[in-house]
């Protein structure tokens, strides 16, 4: 999980000091002072700003300004969409609230590792349905695109029925906001976000254009990612799969797991 860091918090506070002294640094010694202390500072506040964090909000907030980093509201879009064969509207907004979304980019239509990721997701769709999860994939191509890919069975390189919207973003906007636009191909990289029912981002990958995603470990961080939710003085280590042990974010409470392994 990214983390984000308050403002520094100035560690010198002002004080009184009689100007007859003569043991006051010059305005140019405290200039340097101040440059060698301001690492050490930020240091002191970060580790103020992470001592304060409630073990029940272990989960960091990115600042409103970094987004889309993990911690921040997903940027909202509003889309056209192709599902069951049909022309959707598609708001992301809509989900907060009712369910959790993996929302998928992908580089084109009708190419190479797309429709091995796209019908992956598909096939298994029901198993994020009983996590109340929706799926979304998105390419920069057009609703007509979408169709006609659709329409094209699986043994001629196409993607049969699916049973989640394809979202249209012809004007590339959504992949810009979500960062992974490739601006001098037009096209965006294989990102993806698992987003909670806030509408907040928890998670993200971003990988480069001949490298599929694992359905699998998407899978295992979404469950990872409600079972934290679900018990918020516990974190998830390494590996964690449902039913195995969790961990508390606690230097001595946490050794009960550490002597477990």
């Amino acid at each position: 999980m990214a983390s984000s860091v308050a403002s520094s918090t100035t560690l010198i506070s002002s004080t009184q000091v009689s100007p007859a002294k003569s043991s006051l640094p010059s305005p140019s010694s405290l200039s340097f002072l101040r440059t060698i202390s301001s690492p050490l500072r930020s240091r002191f506040a970060l580790r103020s700003s992470l001592s304060s964090c409630s073990r029940r909000s272990f989960a960091v907030k990115a600042q409103a300004d970094d987004l889309p980093l993990v911690g921040n509201k997903a940027p909202d879009f509003e889309a056209e969409a192709v599902f069951d064969q049909e022309f959707i509207k598609v708001k992301l907004s809509e989900y907060i609230g009712k369910k959790y979304v993996i929302l998928f980019f992908y580089p084109l239509d009708f190419t190479f590792v797309c429709p091995t990721e796209i019908t992956a997701f598909s096939d298994r769709y029901a198993e994020f349905e009983k996590l109340n999860t929706e799926v979304l994939g998105v390419s920069v191509d057009s609703v007509f695109s979408h169709l006609a890919w659709v329409q094209t069975d699986r043994q001629s390189g196409g993607l049969g029925d699916l049973n989640y919207p394809l979202v249209s973003d012809v004007t590339k906007s959504i992949s810009k906001s979500f960062g992974v636009l490739i601006h001098d191909q037009g096209i965006a990289l294989r990102g993806l976000f698992i987003i909670d029912k806030e509408g907040v981002i928890q998670h993200s990958t971003i990988n480069n254009l001949g490298i599929g995603r694992s359905v699998d470990e998407t899978m295992r961080t979404l469950q990872a990612l409600q079972y934290i939710q679900e018990n918020p003085d516990e974190v998830c280590p390494a590996g964690w799969q449902p039913g195995e042990k969790s961990m508390k974010p606690d230097p001595k409470l946490s050794k009960e797991y550490f002597s477990a392994i």
